[in-house]
This record gives structure tokens, C-alpha cells and sequence, in this order.
């Protein structure tokens, strides 16, 4: 980016509905609103974090939908989200363009596991704070018990601009939903958005559990649940994270929220 370069409004640029087909626009109202409802919980990190869905394939070819470079994440809309392939190429007009460590995370997710309709990258105190920590993520929680079985790790490279790290960052998530970057942030997935959102959920509030019981003293004071345990709630918890479920039993509800809080996203 060059100084002085300027950064539409997104609700200045022409409205994409009608001029995109039905499917892509209503995952772009989809993913816009995921990027406002992140801004509602503080999961973010000014304009240096992304979010990503995946569209429907045109022509053969896979495409998914990102964050222009630049606007906020609570003023996100569905006409601003750029549509780029697994090469980083733009297939649209837009006046924007992409962060590229955005473009590196997400590209490799999407390449590697077709079952991940949304990814959700995030920057936040309480998830870089776990992140940092050799043990990572601990079955204090039922929060962290919730996920505690489906995350796996991926240590620290620097700043994702390296496309050679997509090999080693896909090796690292496996078959896992949820990913926590070393000494970065975190990251989930999803058939869509709303179930990406939620493990996101829980996740975070994980971290921050963990983080606000680790205040109190060392290892000592604390009470962790035994594998067993974990698994056990990991079961009970699975069924949320299904589709029709999980996306049916809070997506709603948040988005009657956000339009209280936030319209304006499906512009």
C-alpha cells in the first residue's frame, strides 16, 4: 500500500445484488454480517485480521470471498467483500485489494479441506495470551472442553506472507476444526459461517476463562478435568456444531441482534 492510497467507504461502492447470483450474495451478506458480529464481541484486530467463506464453484473453478484490505470490520459490507481464487487472483471489479498473510492463511484452509465453508482468523488478547503458553489451551472450562478435542497447533513463522508455510499450517490442522497459531491468534471453521461463529465462540471465551482463572496463582490452584472429562463434554457439544443445529439454534438470534446493534451489512 502507498501513502495516500485511498480506501473507499464500502457503503460508497455500487450494491452487488442482482449483478452476482443469488448463491454468492447470500453468502456475501452471510460473511459480511460474521465480520460485524466479530466487531460486536471485540474480536478484533483493526483491519489486520480476515474472514473467509467459500463460494459456490464457477466454471470448475474455486473461488472464496475476503476482506478488503483497509475497511473496519464493523462497517463491513457484502458488496465490499473481494472475490479471489486459490492463485490470489481478484474475479471481480472492486477498488480494493487483499491482505496478503489474509490471503496465505486462507487460501491454504480452503485448498486443503473443502469442508470449510467460513474460516475465521482472529488477533485477541486472551487467544494470543493462550497461544502463548507451552501447554496451550487446558481443560479448566467447560468452554475449553467444549473444543478441547477438535484444535491442534501450528508454531509461529512470522507474519504469513511466506505461501510456502500453507504446506506446514495445512499438515498442522489435519482433520481438526480449530487451530491455534503460536504466539499469533486463533482460528475455526466451518460448513458455514454460523458454525465457524460458534466454535469461534467458545473458543474465545476458552482462552479468557483460562486466562482470568491463571490469575489467581500457578497450576496449583487450579482444578483441570482429565481426558475423560473432556471427552466427554467434547460429545455433548458435538451436536451444536452441526449443521442444522448449531446454525440454526443461534445464527438467527444473533443476526436480529446485529440489526439492532448494526444494520447495514447486506448492502
Amino acid at each position: 500500500m502507498t501513502p495516500g492510497f485511498d480506501i473507499p467507504d464500502p457503503s460508497s461502492i455500487e450494491r452487488l445484488e442482482g449483478k452476482v447470483s443469488d448463491a454468492e450474495w447470500a453468502v456475501r451478506k452471510e460473511l459480511a454480517a460474521t465480520y460485524r458480529l466479530c466487531a460486536l464481541h471485540a474480536w478484533t484486530d483493526l483491519v489486520f485480521t480476515h474472514i473467509s467463506a467459500r463460494l459456490p464453484d464457477e466454471d470448475g473453478e474455486e473461488r472464496f470471498l475476503i476482506n478488503p484490505y483497509g475497511v473496519m470490520f464493523d462497517e463491513m459490507t457484502a458488496s465490499s467483500l473481494v472475490k479471489i481464487d486459490l492463485d490470489g487472483n481478484i474475479k471481480q471489479d472492486t477498488p480494493y485489494f487483499i491482505n496478503p498473510a489474509g490471503f496465505t492463511i486462507h487460501s491454504a484452509v480452503h485448498s486443503a479441506r473443502h469442508d470449510a465453508g467460513c474460516v475465521i482468523h482472529v488477533h485477541t488478547p486472551y487467544g494470543i495470551a493462550v497461544s502463548i503458553q507451552k501447554e496451550g489451551l487446558r481443560r479448566y472450562s467447560q468452554f475449553s472442553m467444549q473444543v478441547y478435542d477438535d484444535i491442534a497447533y501450528h508454531g509461529y513463522e512470522g507474519i504469513a506472507l511466506d505461501l510456502d508455510e500453507r504446506e506446514r499450517l495445512v499438515a498442522d490442522i489435519g482433520e481438526k476444526n480449530l487451530l491455534i497459531l503460536r504466539n499469533h491468534g486463533t482460528l475455526t471453521m466451518g460448513e458455514n459461517c454460523a458454525i465457524a461463529f460458534l466454535r469461534m465462540y467458545f473458543l474465545e471465551n476458552a482462552c479468557k476463562t483460562q486466562i482470568l482463572a491463571q490469575a489467581v496463582g500457578g497450576a496449583e490452584h487450579l482444578n483441570e478435568e482429565p481426558p475423560e472429562m473432556g471427552a466427554r463434554v467434547f460429545q455433548q457439544t458435538a451436536p451444536a456444531f452441526a449443521k442444522g443445529l448449531g446454525d440454526n439454534l443461534v445464527w438467527p438470534g444473533l443476526m436480529r441482534k446485529l440489526q439492532r446493534a448494526n444494520p447495514g451489512y447486506d448492502y
